[in-house]
């Protein structure tokens, strides 16, 4: 039987509504991008075209959390259940077009559909924000005026240390940032792209964060947006679902072959 996840991961671009946030790139960057817009209410589809570089890592032993290092394809595998989990909906597909849209749909909860973000196989969404998370992949933006490509050896986009570039609405994340190579700073600069991309919208966001019942209420606060408070109870449950995905997800060796640079692939 299909998963929810492999649901999600199996949609279609028949779905045509708007979106407020589409991520390009399925690695650690743009996961953790759509986390944040995602559990924030923003309506995010993450479109992976697969083949991220982390998949090529044997282990990942400097990645924050887990001091015995981590299969990074595991890791990969998490982050794209947490995007599950978080309300965010994702697609296998390659981006080919990026492009402004001369009447723009109707506002969503993210602002104004400026963008048409279209597929491969023909696919075409329209987007409020799209955030670049593809690596040193810019072909599919060359048709976006504003668009400052960069070329170090590979290509990178001009954008500010909060992923701004000079395209309203667009966002560069991880190593299209030019943020250095490894999967924590991508990562974390992902997180910050999001949470980037939620104040250039105006959407009220304090951080997100789970309290302790009465933390902010119990000293008179109002509960800041982005926050939630919790009881014993409620607790108890999300640390004992917390343990069994984490016992499932490390009970065996990931079912998957080691992948390795495509020049010494048969």
């Amino acid at each position: 039987m299909e998963t929810e996840s492999e649901t999600r991961r199996n949609e279609t671009g028949s779905d045509r509504r708007g979106r407020d946030v589409v991520v390009v790139g399925g690695g650690v960057a743009g996961l953790s991008a759509a986390v944040f817009t995602a559990r924030h209410g923003l309506d995010t589809l993450v479109v992976d075209a697969g083949g991220s570089v982390l998949r090529r890592n044997a282990r990942l032993e400097n990645f924050p959390g887990f001091p015995g290092g981590v299969d990074a394809r595991r890791l990969l595998d998490l982050l794209g259940e947490q995007v599950d989990t978080a309300g965010a909906d994702r697609i296998d597909g390659r981006v080919t077009r990026v492009e402004r849209l001369d009447a723009p749909p109707e506002d969503g909860d993210g602002g104004a559909r400026r963008f048409a973000v279209e597929t491969e196989s023909g696919d075409r969404f329209a987007a409020a924000h799209v955030v670049a998370a593809s690596k040193n992949g810019v072909g599919y933006l060359t048709d976006l005026a504003g668009v400052d490509v960069l070329d170090r050896g590979k290509a990178y986009l001009d954008a500010d240390e909060r992923g701004r570039t000079g395209v309203e609405g667009l966002y560069a994340a991880g190593r299209l940032a030019r943020k250095p190579h490894q999967a924590a700073v991508c990562a974390g600069h992902g997180a910050e792209v999001g949470v980037t991309l939620l104040e250039d919208a105006d959407r009220p966001f304090y951080h997100d964060w789970v309290a302790p019942d009465g933390y902010f209420t119990d000293r008179g606060r109002d509960l800041p947006p982005g926050c939630e408070e919790i009881d014993a109870t409620e607790r108890r449950e999300r640390a004992a679902d917390g343990r069994e995905t984490m016992q499932s997800s490390f009970a065996d060796p990931h079912p998957d072959p080691q992948e390795t640079h495509p020049s010494l692939e048969e």
